[in-house]
């Protein structure tokens, strides 16, 4: 089934060549910001109350902390692991949806999913990854919104030696990121201990292995 919507014009990043010469322009495509400062602060300051974080992780029998919060809204039945780290499914409630549609609108995609992480200031981060689960499929797509403080986002190619690539992700930003990402290139968000305030990052996501209904109820 294609999930694709129609498209719209993006604009894509040009990031600094690295020293052999990889390219990832059309990989990372920053599109139109879908909100003005005023309501990107509402939606911020909302979504902090209304959201039932999660704080840990179960892998392998053991709970885990991790440094930063998070919550997994999906369509019935659908579920994700990473890192050997089943989150908890949570119904989708409607400030996410609304979002939803405005990403949807923006990306040309489809999303049954989105991963809310809570940077509560500068210390939270995550670690170098990429987001390329079997429940992905063999070509995500992923939209990457964010609201509060500007943090910087790290890439680097999964091999060779090339050097760290870098960009502000700032209040409002909407990035999609093209299956190639994930297949051939790591992502972090480094720890910034002068960042003293808050940031959200709501990456959309479409989920192949679902179980049951995936209308939202």
């Amino acid at each position: 089934m294609n999930m694709a919507l129609p498209s719209r014009t993006v604009r894509e990043i040009e990031p600094e060549p690295s020293a052999a010469g990889t390219d990832i322009a059309g990989l990372l495509l920053k599109l139109p910001d879908p909100y003005q400062v005023d309501r990107c602060r509402q939606l911020l300051q909302h979504l902090i109350q209304v959201i039932d974080w999660q704080h840990d992780y179960l892998a392998f029998g053991r709970r885990f902390a991790v440094p930063r919060v998070q919550a997994w809204y999906a369509d019935t039945g659908v579920h994700y692991r990473y890192s050997n780290n089943m989150l908890r499914h949570r119904s989708w409630i409607p400030g996410l949806l609304s979002i939803k549609a405005d990403v949807e609108r923006l990306a040309g995609q489809r999303f049954n999913s989105v991963l809310v992480t809570h940077y509560r200031d500068g210390r939270d981060h995550v670690t170098w990854h990429a987001d390329d689960e079997p429940e992905l499929g063999d070509a995500p797509v992923i939209a990457s919104l964010s609201l509060g403080a500007s943090r910087i986002f790290q890439y680097r190619p999964k091999h060779g030696n090339d050097e760290n690539q870098s960009m502000p992700l700032h209040d409002g930003q909407l990035l999609l990121m093209k299956p190639d990402f994930q297949r051939n290139w790591l992502h972090a968000v480094p720890a910034q201990p002068e960042v003293k305030t808050p940031r959200l990052n709501l990456t959309f996501r479409q989920v192949h292995q679902t179980r049951g209904r995936a209308d939202g109820k």
